[in-house]
Protein backbone atom coordinates (compact mmCIF):
# COMPACT_ATOMS: atom_id res chain seq x y z
CA UNK A 1 0.00 0.00 0.00
CA UNK A 2 1.78 3.28 -0.67
CA UNK A 3 0.37 6.57 1.49
CA UNK A 4 2.92 8.86 0.88
CA UNK A 5 5.18 9.80 -2.30
CA UNK A 6 8.71 9.33 0.01
CA UNK A 7 11.05 6.24 0.55
CA UNK A 8 10.16 4.73 3.85
CA UNK A 9 13.41 4.42 5.98
CA UNK A 10 13.19 2.54 9.47
CA UNK A 11 16.13 2.93 10.94
CA UNK A 12 15.77 0.53 14.17
CA UNK A 13 17.17 -2.89 15.34
CA UNK A 14 14.20 -3.61 16.82
CA UNK A 15 12.47 -7.00 15.26
CA UNK A 16 9.15 -5.69 16.87
CA UNK A 17 9.12 -2.35 15.05
CA UNK A 18 10.01 -4.16 11.60
CA UNK A 19 7.69 -6.32 12.52
CA UNK A 20 5.05 -3.90 13.02
CA UNK A 21 5.63 -1.70 10.21
CA UNK A 22 5.56 -4.67 7.82
CA UNK A 23 2.60 -5.39 9.29
CA UNK A 24 0.73 -2.56 7.61
CA UNK A 25 2.00 -3.52 4.29
CA UNK A 26 3.85 -0.86 3.78
CA UNK A 27 7.31 -1.04 1.85
CA UNK A 28 10.82 -0.01 3.44
CA UNK A 29 14.30 -0.20 3.47
CA UNK A 30 15.92 -1.15 7.03
CA UNK A 31 19.28 1.05 7.95
CA UNK A 32 20.72 0.87 11.34
CA UNK A 33 23.94 2.28 12.41
CA UNK A 34 26.08 1.35 15.20
CA UNK A 35 26.58 2.94 18.84
CA UNK A 36 24.01 5.18 18.36
CA UNK A 37 23.80 7.54 21.76
CA UNK A 38 21.20 6.83 23.63
CA UNK A 39 21.51 9.81 26.59
CA UNK A 40 19.68 12.37 27.38
CA UNK A 41 19.32 15.64 30.04
CA UNK A 42 19.00 14.53 33.32
CA UNK A 43 17.12 17.51 33.71
CA UNK A 44 14.46 16.61 30.71
CA UNK A 45 11.50 15.13 32.11
CA UNK A 46 10.55 11.86 31.93
CA UNK A 47 7.68 11.76 29.98
CA UNK A 48 9.57 13.96 27.03
CA UNK A 49 12.45 11.14 26.97
CA UNK A 50 11.26 8.73 24.76
CA UNK A 51 10.18 11.19 22.02
CA UNK A 52 13.94 12.96 22.46
CA UNK A 53 15.70 10.02 21.70
CA UNK A 54 13.54 9.53 18.68
CA UNK A 55 14.60 12.71 17.24
CA UNK A 56 18.29 12.19 18.72
CA UNK A 57 18.68 9.12 17.12
CA UNK A 58 17.07 10.50 13.62
CA UNK A 59 19.73 12.96 13.68
CA UNK A 60 22.49 10.40 13.77
CA UNK A 61 21.02 9.99 10.06
CA UNK A 62 20.99 12.55 8.79
CA UNK A 63 24.40 12.82 6.53
CA UNK A 64 22.94 9.87 4.59
CA UNK A 65 19.18 11.07 3.71
CA UNK A 66 17.99 11.56 0.23
CA UNK A 67 15.54 14.20 -0.88
CA UNK A 68 13.10 11.48 -1.64
CA UNK A 69 13.52 9.09 1.58
CA UNK A 70 11.86 9.62 4.99
CA UNK A 71 13.11 8.30 7.93
CA UNK A 72 11.47 6.52 10.66
CA UNK A 73 12.83 6.52 14.18
CA UNK A 74 11.89 5.56 17.58
CA UNK A 75 12.61 5.17 21.16
CA UNK A 76 10.53 3.48 24.12
CA UNK A 77 11.02 4.18 27.93
CA UNK A 78 9.29 2.57 30.83
CA UNK A 79 8.10 5.07 33.82
CA UNK A 80 7.87 3.56 37.62
CA UNK A 81 7.57 5.14 40.34
CA UNK A 82 9.41 8.42 39.20
CA UNK A 83 12.22 5.90 38.09
CA UNK A 84 13.26 5.93 34.28
CA UNK A 85 13.72 1.89 33.22
CA UNK A 86 15.55 1.71 30.50
CA UNK A 87 17.63 -1.31 28.43
CA UNK A 88 18.92 -3.38 31.63
CA UNK A 89 23.11 -3.92 31.33
CA UNK A 90 22.94 -7.42 32.54
CA UNK A 91 20.57 -10.03 33.73
CA UNK A 92 21.11 -8.90 37.33
CA UNK A 93 19.85 -5.27 36.35
CA UNK A 94 16.67 -7.09 34.40
CA UNK A 95 16.28 -9.04 37.17
CA UNK A 96 16.02 -6.15 39.72
CA UNK A 97 13.50 -4.29 37.12
CA UNK A 98 11.69 -7.35 37.01
CA UNK A 99 10.94 -7.36 40.88
CA UNK A 100 10.66 -3.82 40.86
CA UNK A 101 7.39 -4.22 37.86
CA UNK A 102 6.27 -7.07 39.57
CA UNK A 103 2.46 -6.06 41.05
CA UNK A 104 3.00 -2.68 40.18
CA UNK A 105 1.17 -0.22 37.21
CA UNK A 106 3.23 1.80 35.44
CA UNK A 107 3.75 3.92 32.17
CA UNK A 108 5.18 2.85 28.86
CA UNK A 109 6.35 5.79 27.16
CA UNK A 110 7.06 5.22 22.81
CA UNK A 111 8.17 8.33 21.15
CA UNK A 112 8.54 8.27 17.00
CA UNK A 113 10.34 10.87 15.12
CA UNK A 114 9.41 11.22 11.23
CA UNK A 115 12.30 13.44 9.32
CA UNK A 116 13.19 14.09 5.78
CA UNK A 117 15.14 16.48 4.60
CA UNK A 118 12.76 19.51 4.31
CA UNK A 119 10.57 18.55 7.19
CA UNK A 120 10.21 16.61 10.78
CA UNK A 121 7.70 15.76 12.75
CA UNK A 122 7.80 14.03 16.45
CA UNK A 123 5.40 12.44 18.95
CA UNK A 124 4.74 9.90 21.39
CA UNK A 125 2.01 7.57 23.15
CA UNK A 126 1.71 6.67 26.27
CA UNK A 127 0.25 3.28 27.62
CA UNK A 128 -0.49 2.06 31.59
CA UNK A 129 0.77 -1.09 32.23
CA UNK A 130 -0.25 -3.88 35.40
CA UNK A 131 1.58 -6.46 36.45
CA UNK A 132 0.36 -9.28 38.59
CA UNK A 133 2.92 -10.33 41.36
CA UNK A 134 5.73 -12.55 39.86
CA UNK A 135 7.58 -15.14 41.94
CA UNK A 136 11.26 -15.66 41.72
CA UNK A 137 10.69 -18.18 39.87
CA UNK A 138 8.74 -17.02 37.03
CA UNK A 139 11.45 -14.01 36.69
CA UNK A 140 14.24 -16.66 36.26
CA UNK A 141 12.80 -18.62 34.36
CA UNK A 142 12.04 -15.45 32.22
CA UNK A 143 15.26 -14.05 32.27
CA UNK A 144 16.59 -17.83 31.07
CA UNK A 145 14.40 -18.46 28.32
CA UNK A 146 14.17 -14.89 26.59
CA UNK A 147 16.10 -12.50 25.74
CA UNK A 148 15.50 -8.95 27.95
CA UNK A 149 18.41 -6.98 27.11
CA UNK A 150 17.02 -5.65 24.18
CA UNK A 151 14.02 -3.97 26.04
CA UNK A 152 13.02 -1.32 28.14
CA UNK A 153 11.88 -2.76 31.84
CA UNK A 154 13.32 -5.71 31.01
CA UNK A 155 10.58 -7.44 29.42
CA UNK A 156 8.56 -7.76 26.23
CA UNK A 157 5.13 -8.04 26.37
CA UNK A 158 4.42 -9.96 23.36
CA UNK A 159 6.90 -12.96 24.94
CA UNK A 160 5.87 -15.32 27.69
CA UNK A 161 6.19 -12.64 30.27
CA UNK A 162 3.47 -10.64 28.92
CA UNK A 163 1.05 -13.40 28.85
CA UNK A 164 1.80 -14.33 32.10
CA UNK A 165 2.42 -11.28 34.08
CA UNK A 166 0.36 -8.70 32.49
CA UNK A 167 -2.65 -7.98 34.12
CA UNK A 168 -3.81 -4.95 32.25
CA UNK A 169 -2.93 -2.54 29.50
CA UNK A 170 -4.72 0.99 29.30
CA UNK A 171 -3.89 1.91 26.23
CA UNK A 172 -2.29 1.02 23.03
CA UNK A 173 -0.76 -2.62 23.34
CA UNK A 174 1.59 -1.78 20.12
CA UNK A 175 2.94 1.35 22.22
CA UNK A 176 3.97 -1.44 24.86
CA UNK A 177 5.31 -3.42 22.26
CA UNK A 178 7.86 -0.23 21.06
CA UNK A 179 5.92 1.13 17.99
CA UNK A 180 2.89 2.76 18.50
CA UNK A 181 1.43 1.41 14.65
CA UNK A 182 -2.25 3.39 14.49
CA UNK A 183 -0.45 6.75 15.28
CA UNK A 184 2.25 5.96 13.03
CA UNK A 185 0.11 5.39 10.00
CA UNK A 186 -1.63 8.11 11.13
CA UNK A 187 0.95 10.47 10.63
CA UNK A 188 2.41 8.92 7.82
CA UNK A 189 -0.50 9.80 5.76
CA UNK A 190 -0.36 13.44 7.01
CA UNK A 191 3.22 13.75 6.46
Amino acid sequence: MKITDYRIILASASPRRKELLSGIDLEYELRTLPDIDETYPAELPHEEVAEFLARKKASSYLFALKPDELLITADTVVLLNGLILGKPAGKEEARGMLRMLSGARHRVITGVCFTSLSKEISFSDTAWVTFGDLTDEEVDYYLHAYSPMDKAGAYGVQEWIGYVGVEKIEGSYFTVMGFPIYQVYRELKRF
